[in-house]
């Protein structure tokens, strides 16, 4: 029998619940498919920054190299530890070490969903720059605590990197409508995305079975709001594909159906699978985070593996629990009604 190796990072918050029902799913889905998933949890977590001063341990990286797949729960505590700290110390420095350098995040209605638009019949694949951009971490502040303080935050784009990432964004689009989408601001930031759309003018004669827009970040969110069923593939920089992944959440009912794979494309290191929510404070420990988005990112963690008729079979359970009205709204189930509802769709 076959068997992959997972590291389960359930983390903060509801990232714990989350990352058990998406568990309990996937090993359902495993035993009934002939392989196996072997999975192994790590504490790292803003509860281990407060009793370590880490988010994590100095080996972690060499230590998760080792794993077939990463699956993260939610990473983040503000009132405990700053954002600043819990995103810098796990969650970057394990996309940048293992050269996640896409981040994917689907964005369509489940069946019984209703979102907020319209519009119900889209289907984006938003496709993130993942390691470098504005959230290269290049910068520095001076003179601290003086009326002479200064901040800069210097965004790094390479030909390299972003290069890789319009590639991918390209044999994305040739699996799907053969539409893409590249996202700048080139109006504004003369430097970096002029840079961003001299690539993608290069790019594009080798993918003449592609249609290519170039729009600017302004006008990609009023489209995604205004005609997302016009969208296919859309490729942005790591800060705008943050913000409009976030806004691709809001349009297919919130961030509990929000799903996302860091993916080393090349497979020299692990991927890493989690869902776009973060640990939810708020309604931690109540047991009513809805699990799906985590379940969803699972599914796609299977697709990467090779396992495509188990993530088939994961998603239509999915969807099979969200068209009977379950779990479709916020706080309205349970966690364990929704992840009970979806073991029952693959049974």
């Amino acid at each position: 029998m076959k068997s992959y190796s997972i590291a389960l990072i359930p983390g903060d918050g509801i990232g714990e619940g989350v990352t058990e029902a998406a568990w309990q799913v996937l090993q359902t889905v495993a035993e009934g498919s002939g392989f196996a998933l072997q999975g192994q949890r790590f504490p790292w977590s803003c509860a281990y920054y407060k009793e370590t001063g880490r988010m994590m341990p100095e080996d972690a990286i060499e230590t998760l190299r080792g794993f077939d797949a990463i699956l993260l729960g939610a990473v983040g505590w503000p009132a405990e530890v700053p954002d600043s700290v819990s995103l810098h110390g796990l969650l970057l420095p394990i996309r940048k070490a293992f050269v996640q350098y896409a981040n994917i995040r689907p964005h369509r209605l489940l069946p019984g969903v209703e979102g907020p638009l319209k519009a119900a019949g889209f289907d984006i694949l938003c496709i993130r720059e993942n390691t470098e951009g504005e959230y290269s971490g290049a910068g520095g502040r001076v003179h601290q605590g003086t009326s002479d303080e200064v901040a800069v935050e210097t965004s790094i784009f390479t030909r390299k990197g972003v290069e890789r990432i319009l590639r991918f964004g390209f044999e994305q689009a040739r699996l799907r409508k053969r539409k893409l989408a590249s996202v700048t601001k080139s109006n504004a930031q003369k430097y970096s995305m002029v840079f961003w759309d001299e690539v993608t003018a290069r790019l594009a004669p080798e993918y003449p079975d592609v249609q290519v827009t170039s729009y600017h970040i302004d006008a990609m969110a009023a489209r995604m709001v205004m005609a997302p069923d016009s969208l296919d593939v859309v490729v942005a920089s790591n800060l705008f594909g943050d913000i409009l992944t976030d806004l691709g959440a809001a349009i297919q009912g919130g961030l509990g159906f929000a799903a996302s794979a860091n993916i080393n494309p090349d497979r020299s290191a692990p991927s890493m699978f989690e869902p776009v929510h973060g640990s939810a404070p708020d309604i931690a420990h109540l047991g009513i985070a809805n699990p799906i988005a985590a379940i969803w990112s699972g599914a796609m963690m299977l697709g990467h593996l090779g396992e495509h008729g188990a993530a088939a079979k994961v998603m239509a359970a999915i969807e099979a629990a969200t068209a009977r009205g379950i779990g479709t709204r916020p706080g309205q189930d349970r966690t364990e009604t929704i992840t009970t509802a979806v073991l029952a769709a693959l049974a």
